[in-house]
């Protein structure tokens, strides 16, 4: 027997003892499951006295352990009497090694201590209701391995939960706050954007059912509330402020989209005032001409413009080039200016215009001193661009001459002539090119394309239609000709003595004539001059490559200026000069 009377005899419990009553795990511990009662001794319903010495059972909360239940001790006796060996041997082996390890090594908290008497073990498994057997006892079945449902009855108690589990009673509604308690306030929204999830002194970090119960923490709590009602209400208005910025937005957009589509676009009245020049690209169309206005200040938007242009039956004619235009002009108004030529400040290249012409009106245009620009072409002009077969050739007055394609350009006041410069020869080499000149030049009698640009120069400057060009460099090749003995080589041309000298005079006297040694001057040198005596055109170009073949030899412009007629032998060609004296009074 143990100091509490725990023994095999009938004695009955000790008060003390922790196991009696509801005094296990700090007085919360409510009646042991019957399965535990039997394998540590004791038993609540359904206990039996395995030797028939007397027994005693707890009957429901609050009944008496050691007078209840008398009957089913006395059947359960008998039961265990019947088969005393079934509880000499250990029937549950795994389960009493188990409980002798957690003896051995014990589990801080899961069981009770008493004196002399070590804390008894529990496996956890609370929903089986099984516990650990105590170190050193021997297993015992109550029940002869029948199990009988002891806990199907009304008065049975529901076995003990561990103290995680546990429901703390509901606490008492206070006298001074009946109505709040009544009614209590519904659960707020959880959502941390409403709730203001960030805050540490919230009412949910507590545990359920341990409010302060005073006064104050009940304040808190309604104070906690209305914070909460407060966030709840800037919340609310944060979304109304964004779905109206939202709708403002959507509006704004709206606004723009018909405007775009229907209304009217932005657009200046008038025509302006103040000068500005805007230079046109090649190629470029009525959205980039209008981004390039709008940007000079010329009209208020790329639409209006446009808008302008496709009204106007010209519009679409607009050329590249440097214009002269008003600031803030309406769009209806730039369009038309554009269309007279009176606003173009684009630099027309006439064909067969001598580099002399052009360098005069480039200083005009920039405003520079008189021979500026032909100082700054013989200077550069190996820099200009011109092409390997058009440099290094000897005696020659301008090595730009031939190059300064004749066309418009666009020069702008401010720009460098070198660039208007650059422009053109640029574009004559474009020319040049799709004309595949190196490979014409044997066909033709001559050495490579520099001849061929010069004998283009030649027929440029001495013929006047489109008929006269191709008959015209007939007469320059035949007289080219080794076995021609009419003119023995000699081009005898009047152009290349007024290029020499800077002029355009129709009638060279035979003195000035036979005594200028000039390599230009033709009537003096065999062959051609050093080099083109101007710019030809496309027609002269085309004339070039595609002479007649009827032998024509001579020329003569018998009405002194726009007629010429052409002579196969030298008796024709003295009939022609009496018909030009006689037109010409000389």
């Amino acid at each position: 027997m143990t100091e509490y009377g725990r023994g095999p005899g009938s004695e009955p419990w000790h008060p003390g003892d922790p196991l009696y009553g509801d005094q296990g795990w700090e007085g919360q511990q409510q009646y042991p499951h019957p399965q535990q009662a039997s394998q540590y001794g004791h038993g609540g319903q359904g206990y039996a006295d395995p030797y028939g010495q007397g027994g005693h059972a707890d009957q429901g909360y609050g009944g008496d352990p050691y007078q209840q239940q008398g009957q089913q001790y006395q059947q359960q006796g008998q039961q265990y009497q019947q088969a005393p060996q079934q509880y000499a041997e250990p029937q549950y082996p795994q389960q009493y090694q188990q409980a002798q390890q957690q003896y051995e090594t014990g589990f801080p908290g899961s069981g009770y201590d008493t004196p002399g008497n070590p804390a008894q073990q529990y496996d956890g498994n609370w929903e089986t209701g099984q516990a650990a057997m105590a170190y050193g006892a021997p297993p015992a079945d109550p029940y002869g391995g029948q199990n009988p449902d002891l806990y199907n009855t009304p008065e049975a108690y529901p076995p003990p939960q561990p103290p995680g589990r546990r429901q703390q009673p509901p606490e008492p509604v206070v006298d001074w706050a009946p109505e709040e308690e009544a009614h209590p306030e519904p659960e707020e929204e959880k959502h941390p954007f409403f709730t203001g999830g960030d805050d540490e002194d919230d009412d949910h970090h507590e545990e359920p059912g341990r409010g302060r119960g005073s006064r104050d923490g009940d304040r808190e709590r309604r104070s906690k509330a209305k914070k909460r009602k407060g966030k709840n209400g800037v919340a609310c208005l944060v979304v109304a402020l964004v779905l109206v910025g939202g709708v403002g937005g959507v509006g704004y957009f709206g606004y723009q989209f018909w405007q775009g589509e229907f209304g009217a676009a932005p657009d200046y009245a008038g025509s302006g005032s103040g000068d500005v020049q805007v230079e046109i690209p090649k190629a470029a169309g009525g959205y980039e001409i209008g981004n390039i206005l709008k940007k000079a200040g010329v009209v208020k938007s790329v639409d209006a413009f446009v808008s302008a242009q496709q009204k106007n039956p010209k519009g679409l004619s607009i050329q590249a080039g440097v214009y002269t235009l008003k600031k803030e002009m309406s769009a209806e108004s730039a369009v038309a200016l554009m269309l007279n030529p009176a606003s173009q400040a684009n630099l027309i290249i006439p064909e067969g215009k001598r580099n002399a012409w052009v360098y005069e009106k480039l200083d005009e245009r920039l405003d520079l001193k008189p021979g500026t620009t032909k100082e700054i072409a013989l200077a550069k002009a190996d820099s200009l661009g011109l092409p390997e077969w058009a440099k290094n050739h000897d005696d020659l007055k301008d090595p730009l001459e031939g190059f300064l394609f004749p066309a418009s350009y666009p020069v702008a006041k401010g720009s460098k002539p070198e660039d208007a410069l650059r422009k053109m020869v640029s574009r004559a080499n474009q020319e040049y090119t799709k004309l595949d000149l190196n490979a014409k030049a044997k066909g033709l009698g001559v050495e490579g394309p520099w001849e061929l640009l010069t004998v283009a120069s030649l027929v440029q400057a001495e013929g006047k239609t489109h008929d006269d060009f191709r008959k015209m460099a007939e007469v320059v090749y035949n007289r080219l000709k080794p076995g021609n003995m009419e003119t023995v080589q000699l081009l005898q041309f009047d152009s290349t003595l007024n290029y020499l000298k800077g002029q355009s005079e129709i009638k060279i006297s035979e003195e000035e004539a036979n005594t200028n040694t000039d390599p230009y001057n033709t009537y003096k040198h065999k062959g051609l001059p050093p080099g083109p005596i101007g710019n030809p055109g496309n027609e002269a170009l085309a004339a070039m490559l595609n002479p007649t073949n009827d032998g024509w030899l001579y020329f003569v412009a018998t009405d002194g200026m726009n007629k010429t007629e052409f002579a196969k032998t030298l008796a024709e060609h003295n009939r022609l000069k009496e018909k030009f004296n006689a037109n010409t009074g000389q």
